[in-house]
Protein backbone atom coordinates (compact mmCIF):
# COMPACT_ATOMS: atom_id res chain seq x y z
CA UNK A 1 0.00 0.00 0.00
CA UNK A 2 1.15 3.29 -0.82
CA UNK A 3 2.01 5.32 1.98
CA UNK A 4 2.47 2.22 3.97
CA UNK A 5 5.69 -0.48 5.86
CA UNK A 6 5.31 -3.89 7.09
CA UNK A 7 7.21 -4.17 10.49
CA UNK A 8 9.20 -7.02 10.03
CA UNK A 9 7.88 -10.07 11.88
CA UNK A 10 4.69 -8.67 12.88
CA UNK A 11 1.10 -8.11 11.08
CA UNK A 12 1.83 -4.45 11.62
CA UNK A 13 1.72 -1.57 9.11
CA UNK A 14 2.87 1.76 9.58
CA UNK A 15 2.27 4.79 7.49
CA UNK A 16 4.54 5.90 5.18
CA UNK A 17 4.69 9.92 5.83
CA UNK A 18 7.32 11.66 3.80
CA UNK A 19 8.19 14.46 6.16
CA UNK A 20 8.47 12.62 9.12
CA UNK A 21 11.53 10.91 6.99
CA UNK A 22 12.88 14.31 6.77
CA UNK A 23 12.48 15.43 10.42
CA UNK A 24 14.26 12.32 11.79
CA UNK A 25 16.95 12.31 9.49
CA UNK A 26 18.39 15.21 11.10
CA UNK A 27 17.28 14.64 14.56
CA UNK A 28 19.33 11.15 14.44
CA UNK A 29 22.60 12.83 12.44
CA UNK A 30 22.75 15.60 15.66
CA UNK A 31 22.57 12.35 18.25
CA UNK A 32 25.29 10.65 16.04
CA UNK A 33 27.38 13.59 16.56
CA UNK A 34 26.37 14.43 19.93
CA UNK A 35 27.48 10.81 21.03
CA UNK A 36 31.03 11.36 18.87
CA UNK A 37 31.94 14.75 20.30
CA UNK A 38 31.06 13.39 24.07
CA UNK A 39 33.85 10.99 22.84
CA UNK A 40 36.72 12.63 22.00
CA UNK A 41 39.48 13.59 24.37
CA UNK A 42 39.56 16.90 26.33
CA UNK A 43 42.15 19.35 25.27
CA UNK A 44 42.93 22.34 27.36
CA UNK A 45 41.90 25.66 25.28
CA UNK A 46 45.13 26.57 25.73
CA UNK A 47 46.66 24.33 23.95
CA UNK A 48 44.56 25.07 20.98
CA UNK A 49 44.60 29.02 21.09
CA UNK A 50 47.86 29.15 23.24
CA UNK A 51 47.98 32.83 24.65
CA UNK A 52 49.20 35.91 22.78
CA UNK A 53 52.21 37.95 23.81
CA UNK A 54 51.55 41.34 22.93
CA UNK A 55 54.32 43.23 20.93
CA UNK A 56 55.15 46.38 23.14
CA UNK A 57 53.34 49.39 21.28
CA UNK A 58 55.69 51.98 20.28
CA UNK A 59 55.88 55.59 22.06
CA UNK A 60 54.27 58.09 19.97
CA UNK A 61 57.18 60.58 19.41
CA UNK A 62 55.34 63.73 19.49
CA UNK A 63 55.92 65.46 16.28
CA UNK A 64 58.58 68.25 16.80
CA UNK A 65 57.20 71.74 16.55
CA UNK A 66 58.50 75.15 15.98
CA UNK A 67 58.70 76.85 19.47
CA UNK A 68 56.25 80.22 19.50
CA UNK A 69 58.75 82.99 20.64
CA UNK A 70 58.03 84.76 24.07
CA UNK A 71 56.87 88.34 22.47
CA UNK A 72 59.10 91.03 24.23
CA UNK A 73 56.66 94.02 25.77
CA UNK A 74 57.96 97.19 23.69
CA UNK A 75 59.19 99.71 26.55
CA UNK A 76 57.11 103.01 27.34
CA UNK A 77 59.66 105.63 27.48
CA UNK A 78 59.79 107.06 31.09
CA UNK A 79 59.27 110.46 30.96
CA UNK A 80 61.47 113.47 32.81
CA UNK A 81 60.06 114.80 35.68
CA UNK A 82 59.85 118.35 35.69
CA UNK A 83 62.37 118.99 38.56
CA UNK A 84 59.54 121.49 40.71
CA UNK A 85 61.72 123.96 42.71
CA UNK A 86 62.27 123.74 46.44
CA UNK A 87 60.65 126.62 48.49
CA UNK A 88 62.59 128.79 50.74
CA UNK A 89 61.54 127.91 53.54
CA UNK A 90 61.16 130.64 56.20
CA UNK A 91 62.01 129.58 59.68
CA UNK A 92 59.86 130.03 62.34
CA UNK A 93 60.83 132.50 65.33
CA UNK A 94 61.31 130.16 68.30
CA UNK A 95 59.03 130.81 70.94
CA UNK A 96 60.42 132.59 74.10
CA UNK A 97 59.44 131.67 78.03
CA UNK A 98 55.66 132.55 78.38
CA UNK A 99 55.51 136.17 79.88
CA UNK A 100 53.57 136.41 83.31
CA UNK A 101 51.82 139.15 82.14
CA UNK A 102 51.86 141.55 78.94
CA UNK A 103 51.36 145.54 79.46
CA UNK A 104 49.50 146.07 76.05
CA UNK A 105 46.84 149.26 75.62
CA UNK A 106 43.45 147.59 74.04
CA UNK A 107 41.61 150.78 73.08
CA UNK A 108 37.75 151.02 73.63
CA UNK A 109 36.04 152.89 70.56
CA UNK A 110 32.32 153.02 69.83
CA UNK A 111 31.45 155.86 67.25
CA UNK A 112 33.72 157.69 65.16
CA UNK A 113 31.67 159.93 63.06
CA UNK A 114 30.19 163.62 63.55
CA UNK A 115 27.63 164.10 66.81
CA UNK A 116 24.09 163.90 65.51
CA UNK A 117 21.98 166.85 66.32
CA UNK A 118 20.18 166.79 69.93
CA UNK A 119 22.76 164.09 71.06
CA UNK A 120 22.28 163.23 74.48
CA UNK A 121 25.16 163.03 77.22
CA UNK A 122 25.59 159.43 76.38
CA UNK A 123 26.27 159.50 72.98
CA UNK A 124 28.39 162.46 73.22
CA UNK A 125 30.60 160.63 75.56
CA UNK A 126 30.59 157.36 72.85
CA UNK A 127 31.22 159.11 69.65
CA UNK A 128 34.84 160.59 68.52
CA UNK A 129 34.83 162.59 66.09
CA UNK A 130 37.01 161.88 62.57
CA UNK A 131 39.24 164.25 62.88
CA UNK A 132 40.23 163.53 66.38
CA UNK A 133 40.53 160.16 65.36
CA UNK A 134 43.21 160.35 62.67
CA UNK A 135 45.34 162.95 65.07
CA UNK A 136 45.24 159.87 67.63
CA UNK A 137 46.46 157.37 64.59
CA UNK A 138 48.80 160.29 62.99
CA UNK A 139 50.87 160.09 67.21
CA UNK A 140 50.40 156.53 67.33
CA UNK A 141 52.41 156.21 63.80
CA UNK A 142 54.84 159.19 64.87
CA UNK A 143 55.71 157.68 68.60
CA UNK A 144 56.17 153.97 66.95
CA UNK A 145 53.26 151.90 67.50
CA UNK A 146 52.60 149.10 65.80
CA UNK A 147 48.96 147.53 65.89
CA UNK A 148 48.27 143.90 66.77
CA UNK A 149 45.20 141.73 67.10
CA UNK A 150 43.99 139.98 70.51
CA UNK A 151 44.90 137.14 68.55
CA UNK A 152 48.44 138.73 68.80
CA UNK A 153 48.34 138.74 72.31
CA UNK A 154 46.80 135.69 73.22
CA UNK A 155 49.43 133.99 71.61
CA UNK A 156 52.18 135.88 72.99
CA UNK A 157 50.93 134.62 76.34
CA UNK A 158 50.12 131.12 75.80
CA UNK A 159 53.36 130.46 73.63
CA UNK A 160 55.60 133.27 73.82
CA UNK A 161 55.13 134.45 70.53
CA UNK A 162 57.00 138.14 70.50
CA UNK A 163 55.25 141.47 70.19
CA UNK A 164 56.85 144.55 69.02
CA UNK A 165 58.46 146.89 71.36
CA UNK A 166 55.47 149.44 71.52
CA UNK A 167 51.99 147.54 70.71
CA UNK A 168 48.50 148.85 71.00
CA UNK A 169 45.44 147.11 70.15
CA UNK A 170 42.17 149.23 68.55
CA UNK A 171 38.97 147.67 69.15
CA UNK A 172 35.12 149.60 68.27
CA UNK A 173 32.09 147.94 69.97
CA UNK A 174 28.84 146.93 67.80
CA UNK A 175 29.36 147.49 64.45
CA UNK A 176 28.37 150.82 63.29
CA UNK A 177 28.22 151.85 59.66
CA UNK A 178 31.33 154.42 60.61
CA UNK A 179 33.39 151.40 60.66
CA UNK A 180 33.26 150.86 57.38
CA UNK A 181 32.88 154.54 56.05
CA UNK A 182 35.48 155.86 58.55
CA UNK A 183 37.51 153.76 60.56
CA UNK A 184 38.14 151.28 58.34
CA UNK A 185 39.66 153.57 55.22
CA UNK A 186 41.81 155.65 57.94
CA UNK A 187 43.10 152.22 59.25
CA UNK A 188 44.41 151.33 55.84
CA UNK A 189 45.68 154.83 54.89
CA UNK A 190 48.62 154.15 58.62
CA UNK A 191 49.22 150.66 57.61
CA UNK A 192 46.57 149.67 61.11
CA UNK A 193 44.41 146.22 61.62
CA UNK A 194 41.55 147.10 64.25
CA UNK A 195 38.98 144.83 65.95
CA UNK A 196 35.66 145.10 65.30
CA UNK A 197 32.97 143.53 67.37
CA UNK A 198 29.72 143.27 65.25
CA UNK A 199 25.78 142.52 65.48
CA UNK A 200 24.37 139.67 63.47
CA UNK A 201 20.52 140.86 63.64
CA UNK A 202 21.37 144.44 62.29
CA UNK A 203 23.18 142.91 59.84
CA UNK A 204 20.24 140.13 58.74
CA UNK A 205 17.57 142.78 58.77
CA UNK A 206 20.05 144.94 56.94
CA UNK A 207 19.91 148.07 59.26
CA UNK A 208 21.20 151.50 57.57
CA UNK A 209 23.11 152.11 61.16
CA UNK A 210 25.25 149.21 61.10
CA UNK A 211 27.71 147.14 59.30
CA UNK A 212 26.31 144.62 56.91
CA UNK A 213 27.71 141.14 55.39
CA UNK A 214 29.57 142.35 52.30
CA UNK A 215 31.09 145.13 54.28
CA UNK A 216 32.07 142.61 57.51
CA UNK A 217 34.03 140.24 54.48
CA UNK A 218 35.47 143.32 52.83
CA UNK A 219 37.09 144.24 56.10
CA UNK A 220 38.25 140.74 57.23
CA UNK A 221 39.83 140.20 53.99
CA UNK A 222 42.07 143.13 54.31
CA UNK A 223 43.07 141.94 57.45
CA UNK A 224 40.68 143.43 59.81
CA UNK A 225 39.61 141.05 62.86
CA UNK A 226 35.95 140.69 62.94
CA UNK A 227 34.42 139.38 66.38
CA UNK A 228 31.33 138.47 68.05
CA UNK A 229 29.37 141.12 70.24
CA UNK A 230 26.19 138.87 70.38
CA UNK A 231 23.15 138.54 67.70
CA UNK A 232 21.69 141.60 69.67
CA UNK A 233 23.12 144.21 72.20
CA UNK A 234 21.32 142.71 75.32
CA UNK A 235 22.60 142.17 78.46
CA UNK A 236 23.46 138.54 79.35
CA UNK A 237 23.56 138.25 82.68
CA UNK A 238 20.94 135.82 84.16
CA UNK A 239 19.58 134.60 81.33
CA UNK A 240 18.71 130.44 80.16
CA UNK A 241 21.72 128.46 78.82
CA UNK A 242 19.66 128.55 75.24
CA UNK A 243 19.32 132.21 74.89
CA UNK A 244 22.99 132.39 75.99
CA UNK A 245 24.37 129.91 72.75
CA UNK A 246 21.76 131.52 70.60
CA UNK A 247 23.16 134.83 71.35
CA UNK A 248 26.97 134.00 72.02
CA UNK A 249 27.23 130.77 69.86
CA UNK A 250 25.09 132.06 67.28
CA UNK A 251 27.12 135.38 66.73
CA UNK A 252 30.68 133.56 66.04
CA UNK A 253 28.44 131.24 63.29
CA UNK A 254 27.09 133.89 61.61
CA UNK A 255 29.81 135.95 61.34
CA UNK A 256 31.98 132.88 60.44
CA UNK A 257 29.69 131.64 57.80
CA UNK A 258 29.47 135.37 56.12
CA UNK A 259 33.38 136.02 56.51
CA UNK A 260 35.28 132.78 56.09
CA UNK A 261 37.15 133.55 58.59
CA UNK A 262 37.49 132.11 62.73
CA UNK A 263 35.91 134.29 65.52
CA UNK A 264 38.03 133.91 68.45
CA UNK A 265 37.29 136.61 70.56
CA UNK A 266 33.98 137.79 72.47
CA UNK A 267 32.93 141.63 73.79
CA UNK A 268 30.24 141.69 76.48
CA UNK A 269 27.92 143.68 75.73
CA UNK A 270 27.73 146.67 77.61
CA UNK A 271 30.59 145.26 79.42
CA UNK A 272 27.97 143.00 81.35
CA UNK A 273 28.28 139.24 82.41
CA UNK A 274 28.01 136.54 85.00
CA UNK A 275 29.75 132.93 85.47
CA UNK A 276 27.36 131.37 82.64
CA UNK A 277 28.00 134.12 80.31
CA UNK A 278 31.81 133.20 81.02
CA UNK A 279 31.00 129.49 80.56
CA UNK A 280 29.26 129.55 77.60
CA UNK A 281 31.75 131.94 75.90
CA UNK A 282 34.74 129.23 77.17
CA UNK A 283 32.71 126.10 75.53
CA UNK A 284 31.68 128.04 72.75
CA UNK A 285 35.25 127.80 71.32
CA UNK A 286 36.43 131.49 72.19
CA UNK A 287 40.00 132.11 73.49
CA UNK A 288 39.17 135.02 74.92
CA UNK A 289 36.94 138.03 76.30
CA UNK A 290 36.96 141.69 76.78
CA UNK A 291 34.96 143.95 79.39
CA UNK A 292 34.89 147.52 79.75
CA UNK A 293 36.83 147.61 83.13
CA UNK A 294 39.90 149.69 82.81
CA UNK A 295 43.47 148.67 82.70
CA UNK A 296 46.59 147.48 80.39
CA UNK A 297 47.77 144.42 82.13
CA UNK A 298 46.95 141.13 80.53
CA UNK A 299 47.78 137.50 81.79
CA UNK A 300 46.97 134.00 80.96
CA UNK A 301 44.39 133.86 84.50
CA UNK A 302 42.18 137.09 82.64
CA UNK A 303 41.91 135.85 79.25
CA UNK A 304 38.15 135.71 79.37
CA UNK A 305 37.88 139.37 81.11
CA UNK A 306 40.76 141.23 79.36
CA UNK A 307 40.66 145.15 80.39
CA UNK A 308 40.42 147.85 77.99
CA UNK A 309 40.87 151.91 77.79
CA UNK A 310 37.92 153.43 76.52
CA UNK A 311 38.48 156.52 74.66
CA UNK A 312 36.13 159.33 75.18
CA UNK A 313 34.61 161.95 72.70
CA UNK A 314 35.62 164.47 75.25
CA UNK A 315 38.98 163.72 75.38
CA UNK A 316 41.76 165.91 74.07
CA UNK A 317 44.75 165.03 72.30
CA UNK A 318 46.75 164.97 75.06
CA UNK A 319 44.70 163.06 77.65
CA UNK A 320 44.58 160.37 74.55
CA UNK A 321 48.41 160.36 74.67
CA UNK A 322 48.05 159.66 78.54
CA UNK A 323 45.83 157.11 78.68
CA UNK A 324 47.69 154.95 75.90
CA UNK A 325 51.27 155.61 77.61
CA UNK A 326 50.06 154.93 80.55
CA UNK A 327 50.25 158.10 82.49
Amino acid sequence: MPGTAEVPGTCIRVMRAPWLTRFLFPVGMLAVVTLFVARMPVVPLAQVFPTLTPSPSATAVPPTSTPTPTPVPTSTPTPTPTPVPTPTLIPTPTPGPLPDFAEVPILMYHYVEDLPPHADRIRRDLTVRPEMFEAQLQYLAQAGYQTITLTDLYLHLTEGRPLPEKPVILTFDDGYRDAYTVVFPLLQKYGFVGTFFVLATPADYGSPRYLDWGMMKEMADAGMEIQGHGRDHVDLRGRSYEFLVYQILGIKEAVEYHTGRPVRFFCYPSGHYDASVIAVVRSAGYWGAVTTAYGRIHTRENLYTLQRIRIRGSDTLESFIAKVEGR
